[in-house]
């Protein structure tokens, strides 16, 4: 299968490239520090040679690369440019590309995202992106018809490991399940009877204490920030997914970036991570 192809659904082809990958995603986040780490200059340049190079040492081996849009977005125009060229040389070298945008609206605006980023049409367009739900899970419908149209993911951002994150994630609903598991229930009616993998994943933190959900019901990637660097270890993964670990993509950003700016060094230290994850989630 062609992890590129857009007549294949996103979760198949997610599937292929974790089962044949490994389960890693890089976080490609040129964060300022880590720019001047590399002896980079926090400036369109800076962020083209930062963002290239992670390509290169990342995509031609890993299932997924993630590039955080924000971190783009702050150089402007030029940014983006640098963001596009992102996407297209990593889908290029093999990988899947999850942008993570983290956007949510209503109505035409949330339409006007899925345009942007999971139309095959846009120069943004990535192979999934994250969007936020909590201006009601229906609103997501645009973004959610679109990536289905175009055989594109979509990861809901449901369950995080920062502390504010509790006041509405865990508030609980008059029937008794918590705002995140209402968005669990809804993200497993997506996805319900799709065969090998569906199409809308959530976003859970590798970090989080104890979800108290059952993951496999979802039927869809999950997509866990946080190892490395904030703490989250292979073993928390496996604590936390249990039997969907499995469809999990564990995600690490500075703490493999901070590996650069040697190709060699970055690819080695995503490769020890990889073998690290698979080692302990099968």
């Amino acid at each position: 299968m062609d992890l590129r192809s857009a007549t294949e659904p996103f979760g198949a082809r997610l599937r292929t490239a974790l089962d044949t990958r490994g389960p890693l995603c890089a976080g490609i986040d040129p964060h300022p520090a880590l720019l001047a780490q590399w002896g980079l200059g926090d400036d369109p340049s800076g962020l083209e040679r930062f963002a290239l190079t992670a390509v290169e040492a990342f995509a031609p081996t890993l299932a997924v690369v993630k590039p955080q849009s924000a971190f783009f977005e702050r150089h402007a125009s030029r940014g983006i440019a640098v963001l596009e060229k992102v996407i297209a040389t990593a889908r290029e070298a093999g990988a899947l590309v999850l942008l993570d945008v983290k956007r949510g609206d209503i109505g035409s605006t949330m339409q006007g995202y899925a345009d942007a980023y999971v139309n095959p049409a846009s120069p943004l367009g990535a192979d999934a992106i994250t969007v936020t739900p909590y201006l009601g899970f229906g609103a997501l419908r645009p973004v959610l018809d679109t990536a289905s149209q175009f055989g594109r993911g979509v990861f809901v951002v449901t369950l995080t490991s920062n502390p504010e994150g509790v006041e509405v994630q865990a508030a609980e609903k008059d029937d008794g399940r918590t705002v995140a598991g209402a968005i669990l229930d809804h993200i497993a009616q997506a996805n319900a009877g799709v065969r090998p993998l569906g199409s809308v994943g959530a976003v859970v933190g590798a970090t989080i204490a104890d979800p108290g959900e059952d993951f496999a019901r979802l039927n869809g990637p999950v997509l866990a920030p946080g190892l490395g660097a904030q703490g989250g270890s292979a073993q928390d993964i496996r604590r936390l997914f249990g039997a969907a670990a499995c469809n999990v993509i564990p995600s690490s950003s500075r703490e493999l970036l901070s590996a650069g700016p040697s190709v060699r060094k970055l690819r080695d230290a995503a490769m020890r991570t990889s073998e690290t994850l698979v080692a302990a989630l099968r």
